[in-house]
């Protein structure tokens, strides 16, 4: 701001330190004490920056001030103060101290003050206040040079809040503007999806590149900000990337998160005590089907339009929806000691039932993931008894009484096929599988690379059994493709007579030695291979250990 008359004069006892009550004729008895208070408030205050959002932090019952001047010689000048609260409400007011060239009008709040050059007074008065934890903006003109002063207060606990100022309000705005309706409106309704629309904000249409729409959904409630939302969730002990708009990049993620990039649209999903938050951002598509959301649950979304350039936002009204109840699933019944095969259409047939009469005390529930992932859910009479995700190979060793009832609830997680094999056997000695390394991990060794050699390791157990190793020469574009679609449940019936190597029998009963290796021969130089190990017990049923890919040396 330049300096005006007044802006010389005051502040300078101000910053001085010297006294005004020496320089000011100060009014009596009843008002003399709120003069000097007054004073004491500027001279415990900070500049407000003009057209820059300030971050200020709120300690809990202490007052924070900030001052700002408008100019003599400009006539009606506007100006407005935009405060977002990230948390807690707060209050905050504005007091005006209005400078005028002539004497006040009598029986106004007055202070006098006398320069060299002329007179001059000054009208205090309080012009704004709220309470609360909307956005709100303050819209003023004045007429006369005038001393602004803005005090803000959290009664509830530390928290801090975004504070933006501006006296040019003719060359644009910080934040993007919202439509006359911002509402966000539901139109659809799924067992698994929701799907949004709203208006789409004038900003989009000027400024298309640089401006794009994030959605947030949680479990919890509607947030009125994005700084708001972004506390809510770090507060939960999530760390948080700073913006959604800015969540571009992988490394910024937490273990906690999982990122997806389809379609050009970012989704960020955070695993928090309260429930999933879900972070999406869509560009300027104002039509979004959130997708698989738990059935039967109240999910909360709120719009942000947010600035690239700038990284400010505006949030739409936000709204809720409960998805509905997922139909009852049909129930197959399970047999003792018969292998059921169950696959679930992601998109189609996301639950399985199974139920089982157990005929003895003890039960042995086994299940072996063969594709997806996938969720399971065992109940006695009614009761849980189990609930996890199925990774590998899973036993249940359940005990109960004769004749109880078990159901086998099967999940998909995922939007494509997942598959898993499942059995129910009360006879503990006779196991489906074979015994299980502590690892199904295949390990290869650099150093032992050769143009046309790998040398490849793996676990065993205690117990005799046969291995049989395959491979398959692939490439580079297949690797992903090869290493996630495989069926894990699949035995070496499904591989090309070619593929096969060799099957050996090995086992050890000192586990720490219980480690073999074999080096592979006639191999092409600078090639890529998939290496499998299948593992055979007592039953005949195989079990597939990790697939490893390895690349020959190009030059020996």
């Amino acid at each position: 701001l330049k300096m005006s008359w007044f802006w010389l004069y005051l502040p300078l006892h101000l910053l001085t330190g010297t006294s005004l009550c020496h320089a000011i004729k100060a009014p009596t008895t009843s008002s003399q004490q709120s003069f000097k208070t007054n004073l004491f408030n500027f001279y415990h205050s900070l500049i407000l920056a003009d057209g820059k959002e300030t971050t200020i932090h709120l300690l809990k019952d202490i007052p924070k001030r900030y001052y700002f001047a408008l100019e003599e010689g400009r006539v009606l000048a506007p100006f407005s103060v935009t405060v977002t609260p990230c948390d807690v409400p707060i209050e905050w007011s504005i007091l005006v101290y209005k400078f005028l060239p002539e004497k006040a009008a009598p029986g106004d709040h007055v202070t006098q003050e006398v320069s060299k050059s002329q007179k001059a007074s000054s009208i205090a008065s309080t012009i704004f206040n709220y309470k609360g934890n909307s956005v709100e903006t303050y819209m003023g003109m004045s007429s006369h040079a005038a001393l602004y002063l803005l005090e803000f207060l959290s009664t509830e606990r530390d928290t801090h809040i975004t504070v933006y100022l501006t006296t040019d309000t003719t060359s644009g705005h910080l934040y993007p503007e919202l439509p006359a309706d911002p509402r966000v409106n539901v139109i659809g309704i799924g067992h698994t999806t929701v799907t949004l629309t709203w208006k789409h904000s004038p900003s989009v249409l000027q400024h298309r590149e640089s401006i794009q729409y994030c959605l947030l959904v949680n479990e919890k409630h509607n947030y009125k900000s994005l700084c708001a939302a972004e506390t809510a969730i770090r507060s939960s002990g999530m760390k948080l990337p700073p913006t959604l708009a800015l969540s571009l990049s992988p490394y910024l993620l937490e273990p906690q998160q999982v990122m997806i990039l389809s379609n050009s649209e970012l989704s960020i999903i955070n695993k928090v005590s309260s429930g999933e938050v879900r972070q999406v951002c869509m560009g300027t598509k104002n039509t979004y089907t959130v997708p698989s959301l738990s059935p039967n649950t109240q999910y909360y979304f709120d719009v942000f339009i947010v600035n690239l350039l700038t990284n400010a936002s505006a949030a739409y009204t936000g709204t809720f929806a409960r998805t509905l109840e997922e139909p009852e699933p049909k129930v197959t019944e399970l047999k003792d000691d018969k292998v059921i095969h169950v696959v679930l259409d992601g998109k189609k047939q996301k639950f399985y039932s199974l139920q089982y009469q157990a005929r003895h005390k003890k039960i042995h529930f086994t299940f072996q993931l063969c594709r997806g992932q996938i969720r399971v859910h065992i109940t006695r009479n009614g009761k849980t008894v189990a609930s996890e995700n199925l990774s590998g190979l899973r036993y249940f060793s359940l005990k109960g009484k004769l004749l109880d009832t078990y159901l086998v609830h099967l999940r998909s997680t995922e939007e494509f096929n997942s598959s898993v094999k499942v059995q129910a056997s009360p006879h503990f000695h006779k196991p489906l599988f074979p015994l299980l390394p502590e690892s199904l991990k295949i390990k290869s060794f650099s150093k032992l690379r050769t143009c046309r050699s790998v040398t490849i390791a793996w676990l065993g157990t205690q117990e005799e059994s046969k291995y049989c190793v395959y491979r398959k020469r692939i490439e580079e574009d297949q690797i992903w493709r090869e290493l996630q679609s495989a069926d894990r449940c699949s035995g070496p019936e499904s591989r090309h007579k070619s593929e096969k190597v060799l099957c050996k029998y090995f086992y050890d009963l000192n586990l720490q030695r219980a480690v073999t290796t074999e080096t592979i021969k006639g191999l092409e130089a600078g090639t890529l291979y998939l290496f499998d190990v299948y593992l055979f017990g007592p039953s005949g049923i195989p079990v597939r250990y990790h697939s490893k890919v390895v690349k020959t040396r190009k030059k020996c």
